[in-house]
């Protein structure tokens, strides 16, 4: 039943069949680097590798120019606002911290730029506003 076709497995059945038993546990394969790993966990190491916040070359610009200093715990707010706007579906959020306002690029996890308390106050092309 695992046949190959043209070095590919004809059907995900196939596939299935050869790394699960049909009790649903991982086979142990023939192949030297098999591990215990699941796609679950791999997806989770993938995605956590890639949730870094980043600043663009404006935002970093704006937080110098405007004199905003971000601490450690003002930080973390900010991460977890672009967390809170990613689960909502929002792809690009203004997430406000204290009397700060960034606007970030959700799917990409880019601040595109920040307000402090001095600056204007006007926000446009937004689908959403987190307040941590």
């Amino acid at each position: 039943m695992n046949q190959l076709q043209n070095g590919r497995f004809v059907s995900i059945e196939q596939m299935t069949n050869q790394y699960l038993d049909t009790s649903g546990k991982k086979k142990r394969t023939n192949v030297s680097q098999a591990t215990d790993v699941t796609f679950r966990q791999i997806l989770e190491e993938k995605q956590a590798g890639t949730a870094e916040l980043r600043f663009s070359k404006h935002a970093n610009e704006r937080l110098a120019s405007r004199n905003i200093r971000l601490s450690t715990e003002q930080r973390e707010r900010l991460e977890d606002g672009v967390d809170k706007a990613s689960r909502k579906g929002i792809r690009d959020s203004l997430v406000m911290v204290d009397n700060m306002a960034f606007i970030v690029n959700v799917t990409n996890r880019t601040v595109i730029t920040a307000v402090g308390d001095g600056d204007d106050k006007i926000f446009t092309n937004i689908d959403g506003a987190i307040i941590t």
